[in-house]
C-alpha cells in the first residue's frame, strides 16, 4: 500500500545527486561569497588614499563582469568630471548610515557562513562517501571548467 512517501532508494538516489552537484559548484558558490563579500565594503575600488591590491580588483571583474582585467575601478573620475546629481538632504544620509552599516555587517557575516558551510560541505562529502575520486574530479571541474572559460574569454 502506498503511504505517499519517497522509497528509500529514490531518497539514496536524491542524495546522491546533491552530493554531486554540491561538490561540482562548491568552488563557485565559495568565490562569489568571497569576492562579494570584499564588494560590500567598496574593496574594489579606488576612493580616497586606498587603491584596491590589483587582484582584488581582477577578482571583484570577474564576479561582476566576467572579465579578469583591471582597469574599471582603479581610480575615481575627478570630482568636476561627474554631472550633478540629486542629493539627499545631509540629516537623512546620516541617520541611513548606521542602518545601512549594520546591514553590510549581516552580508559580510552571511558570505563568511556561505563560505563556511560550503567548506563544511565538501568536507563531509568527501569524508562520509565512498566516491572520493568522482567527487574530487567533480570538485576539481569546479574549478578548472571556470578557470579555462575566463583564460578563454
Amino acid at each position: 500500500m502506498a503511504t505517499g512517501k519517497p522509497s528509500v532508494l529514490i531518497l539514496a538516489q536524491l542524495r546522491r545527486l546533491h552530493v554531486y552537484c554540491a561538490m561540482l559548484i562548491a568552488p563557485s558558490l565559495i568565490f562569489f561569497a568571497a569576492t562579494g563579500g570584499l564588494q560590500l565594503f567598496s574593496l574594489h575600488e579606488a576612493h580616497g588614499d586606498y587603491t584596491p591590491a590589483p587582484i582584488v580588483e581582477k577578482l571583484a571583474s570577474l564576479h561582476k563582469d566576467q572579465e579578469f582585467a583591471l582597469g574599471h575601478h582603479q581610480k575615481p573620475p575627478p570630482a568636476d568630471a561627474k554631472a550633478p546629481a540629486e542629493k539627499k538632504p545631509p540629516e537623512k544620509e546620516e541617520a541611513l548610515k548606521p542602518a545601512r552599516l549594520a546591514l553590510k555587517a549581516i552580508w559580510a557575516a552571511m558570505a563568511l557562513a556561505v563560505i563556511a558551510t560550503t567548506a563544511l560541505g565538501v568536507w563531509m562529502g568527501l569524508v562520509y562517501n565512498k566516491e572520493k575520486k568522482l567527487l574530487i574530479g567533480l570538485l576539481a571541474a569546479g574549478v578548472v571548467v571556470p578557470v579555462v572559460l575566463t583564460l578563454l574569454g
